[in-house]
This record gives structure tokens, C-alpha cells and sequence, in this order.
């Protein structure tokens, strides 16, 4: 056996090695090196090599305890999850394929969750709309009257946006058929154009309710949603913590999220007080990010609570 570090209960995601480790082996042994037991298969720009994972399974001892939707193929490629809400039937056949093997490959490897991210609603002129009001927020700040503009924009969003989600939810209720044994979570998106907005994620939850749909958490992406004007973290987590799966853990700040907790503006107290014992705790930060902010970051959450 590889000789441990200092033993944590966080999950790490694999994204935060970005293109430092280019397979998963070196992933497993370097996280066991930090104290982590159990492995995220996150998005990144050039996806890892899993070749070699079961022998440093069995030298270390890690787990995977959730891979994300997404991690099979470079990271700026669209969204899955747009895929499937898409309003060409084409599309949302390439979504449920590419889906399928993410869950095939959870349950090789003995994954219980997999994670689908939100992204942005199909409509062009509405993410044109986006792109303006996003400068309108660098340029000036989060005054009043960008902030009604963007309420009204998520409320155009939803409605023009209500075809895409029963779509989604059709997408769902029928991968949730084929693979019951996985349990499935959405997470919300980062930008005030996605599709799974704060609505929209309790409406899909309700709708797939008896079919045991999860709900993952993202305390950057909501930080900066709610930087924006947007429903912030208690009301997220108090409505939805309930249902939470998993939480992605990452600090943000001035325009910039996947920090390291304990670095940025997110009050990570009252995450934890919401937070169920249960949910899988995924550190999540950019790549740029090294060992000392990784294991700074481990520190810091467990300092509050977590």
C-alpha cells in the first residue's frame, strides 16, 4: 500500500489536477498523498487517461464516489445537459448516448452519483441578450436597475425556457429508467442565461420526484448568480438542501470562482449548517491551484464545520 496522508472525508475532483496529471493513476496516488480517499471525475480541458485506475485502487485504497456529466470530453465542448433539453430530437439522442456512458462508466467503477450540470438556454437572442448584460454588470457593478433588468431576464429565461425542461425532464425520467441503480443529480449553472435556474431546478426536482432525482449544490456558480442579483446561497440551500446529493466546494470573488475556500467572499458557515451529513463534499478548484491551497482548503472547511 502507498503510505497515506493525513486521512480527510472530502471527495476531490479530478479538475483540479487540470493537464499537471494526465491519467488517472497519477490523479489517484497524488490525492491519496494529500490525505484523500475518494475521487471526483470532474470536466477538464483534456479529460484524463483511466487506464491504470483499478491497480492504484487496489494499492491505495481510493474510491470514485461521483463522476460529472461531461468528464469523457473536453471541457468546452457544449454541455450535456443543454443537449438534452435541445429542441432538435438529433441532439438530444446524441445527449441520452453520451449520458449512458457516463452512467456505464459510474457503475464500473463503482460510482454512486453522477452529476449534470446546467447550462444555457437555446435561444440565441436571449444569450446575445446575456453577453450585454454581463458587461453591463463588469462595467458598472450591481446597481438597481441591472438588477430588475436581470429579474426580468431570468423571467423571460424561464418562459421561453419551459419547452427545454420538459424535454430535460423526459431526458431524465427516461435514463433514470434504464440505469436505477445510479442516482442522478442536477446542478445548477453559472450564468443568468442557464436553463436551470433557481425555478426551474425545483420544478424538475418535483416533476422526477418519485424517480429519486438529487440535487447538487455548487456554492462558486451560486455566488456568482448571486452576485448578479439572483437568488444567493440560503435560499438555494434552504429550499433544496433536502434533496442535495452533493455539493461542489469553491470559494468566489470579484468575477472569479473555483477559488480555494477560505480565499474568497462565501460565507462556508452557513453552507455547513445546511449541508446534510450525507451529501458527498467535493473540493472543486482551478487548476492553478496547487497542493498548499488544496490542503489550506481542507483546513479551512473542516474549521467550519464541515
Amino acid at each position: 500500500m502507498t503510505a497515506p496522508g493525513i486521512p480527510n472525508e472530502f471527495v476531490l475532483s479530478t479538475s483540479c489536477f487540470g493537464t499537471r496529471l494526465r491519467t488517472i493513476e497519477d490523479q489517484a496516488f497524488a490525492a491519496v498523498a494529500m490525505g484523500f480517499r475518494k475521487l471526483e471525475l470532474g470536466c477538464a480541458e483534456t479529460p484524463p487517461t483511466l487506464n491504470g485506475f483499478v491497480d492504484s485502487q487496489r494499492e491505495t485504497g481510493i474510491r470514485v464516489t461521483s463522476v460529472v456529466s461531461g468528464c469523457l470530453k473536453p471541457s468546452n465542448e457544449r454541455p450535456v445537459c443543454q443537449l438534452l433539453s435541445s429542441p432538435n430530437a438529433d441532439e438530444r439522442e446524441q445527449a441520452m448516448g453520451s449520458v449512458r456512458r457516463h452512467l456505464q462508466l459510474a457503475q464500473k467503477l463503482q460510482a454512486p452519483a453522477v452529476v449534470l450540470r446546467g447550462s444555457s438556454v437555446a435561444d440565441p437572442k436571449l444569450r446575445q441578450e446575456a453577453e450585454v448584460l454581463n458587461l453591463e454588470l463588469a462595467r458598472d457593478g450591481l446597481t438597481e436597475e441591472i438588477a430588475e433588468k436581470v429579474r426580468d431576464f431570468v423571467l423571460r429565461v424561464q418562459k421561453k425556457g419551459q419547452r427545454q425542461l420538459e424535454h430535460l425532464c423526459r431526458s431524465l425520467h427516461q435514463l433514470m429508467s434504464e440505469f436505477p441503480a445510479s442516482k442522478l443529480a442536477i446542478e445548477p449553472g453559472l450564468q443568468i442565461d442557464d436553463l436551470l435556474n433557481f425555478e426551474a431546478v425545483g420544478w424538475v426536482l418535483e416533476d422526477l420526484s418519485k424517480r429519486g432525482l438529487g440535487y447538487w449544490h455548487d456554492v462558486g456558480r451560486i455566488h456568482m448568480r448571486e452576485k448578479a442579483g439572483l437568488p444567493g446561497q440560503g435560499r438555494w440551500l434552504e429550499s433544496y438542501a433536502g434533496r442535495m446529493v452533493g455539493i461542489h466546494l469553491q470559494d468566489a470573488a470579484d468575477g472569479e470562482y473555483q477559488m480555494p475556500p477560505g480565499s474568497g467572499e462565501v460565507d462556508f458557515r452557513l453552507v455547513s449548517e445546511y449541508t446534510p451529513s450525507t451529501a458527498l463534499k467535493v473540493l472543486e478548484i482551478d487548476q492553478r491551484h496547487g497542493r498548499t491551497e488544496i490542503l489550506g482548503a481542507v483546513q479551512f472547511l473542516a474549521g467550519k464545520g464541515f
